[in-house]
Order: structure tokens, then sequence, then C-alpha cells
């Protein structure tokens, strides 16, 4: 006989940060949650009208990940997604608040962000949003993926799966990571 699974809720997200209530600042004129826990060092919001929160902790030896990785770089472990009605406000809403948009964008209806410390985050359009979704070429998809081949980067995948040089693994084509 089995034990009884045990009910688990998701309370939050944590994010590293060298100082948890600057970031959390971000997030809460970002995503206009409020903060409804407040230590030295941390800081929780939650959305309104309840749901799985944002946790904040300060972390002095924080390091931000690069994104596109190369081998070696400090790997992101999770990025958060958030949909958007508006990608073209959403990104300049970001910008305002303190978020950098990231140089390479491997997708037409998909932003990837920094945020002040570094963590990528990605603001994107529900494909059954109304309207057009902002054009970007596959002209310049094909463009930044070159780019990304030329500069040694390599998607997250490549950096932590085995490549053509490991001789047990099959060749492996490269593509940009998505994020998403």
């Amino acid at each position: 006989m089995t034990a009884p699974h045990p009910t688990l809720t998701l309370s939050s997200t944590v994010l590293d940060a060298p100082d948890a209530k600057e970031l959390a600042g971000f997030y809460r004129r970002l995503l206009g949650w409020e903060p409804v826990q407040e230590e030295p060092g941390w800081v929780k919001l939650l959305p309104p009208g309840g749901g799985s929160g944002l946790g904040f902790q300060t972390s002095k030896p924080y390091v931000p990940p690069v994104w596109p990785a190369s081998p070696g770089d400090q790997l992101m472990m999770l990025h958060l997604d958030f949909e958007v009605a508006d990608l073209e406000s959403a990104v300049a809403h970001a910008v305002a608040e303190g978020a950098t948009p990231a140089e390479f964008q491997p997708q037409r209806d998909v932003r990837v962000m920094f945020d002040p410390v570094g963590h990528p985050f990605c603001l994107f359009v529900n494909e059954e949003a109304p309207g057009e979704p902002p054009a970007i070429s596959p002209e310049w998809v094909a463009e930044q993926t070159r780019e990304m081949a030329e500069q040694g980067r390599v998607t997250v995948q490549d950096a932590v799966a085995p490549g053509p040089s490991d001789p047990a693994a099959p060749a492996r084509q490269a593509e940009p990571d998505t994020l998403s």
C-alpha cells in the first residue's frame, strides 16, 4: 500500500539578488504586485487576487547568468514568462522600469529581457491574441543564428548536453534557445 500523496502548493518562485529589496522593487513596478512579506534580505510579492508569487532573497555571491551562453558561462537556472497583449508597449514599460532587452531575440512574438541584476525573463504574445504578431522576418532570425555561431555562442541545451565532440553523443544541429 502506498502512502497518500501530500498536497503541495507552489507558493513562490525565488530569485537570488545582490539586494532582495531592490530587485523586488523592480518586479513590483513591472507587475503591479504588492509585497506581502518583507524581512532583512527577503521580500515576497503576490499578484492581486492571489496565486503563486515571486520571492527575492539577498545573496551576496550572486552571479548573473549569460544568455545565450557559451561553454563555461554562468547558466540560467530558470526564467520567467509573462504573457502580454501588446508586445511593443510591454517592452517599453519594462525598459522604463529598468529592464534591458537581450541583444539576441530568437522569436518574433517573444522579447527576451533582463531584469536589473541580469535574470532573463520573456514577454510574449499569445498566438490567440488579437492582431498581428510583431514582424520579424525569417531572414533576421537566420542572421541572429549566424551571429551566434560566428561568436562561438551556444544554446543552453548545447552547454549542458553532450555535443559533437563527445564520441558517444549524436551530432547536434545548432539552433537558438527560444527560452520559452
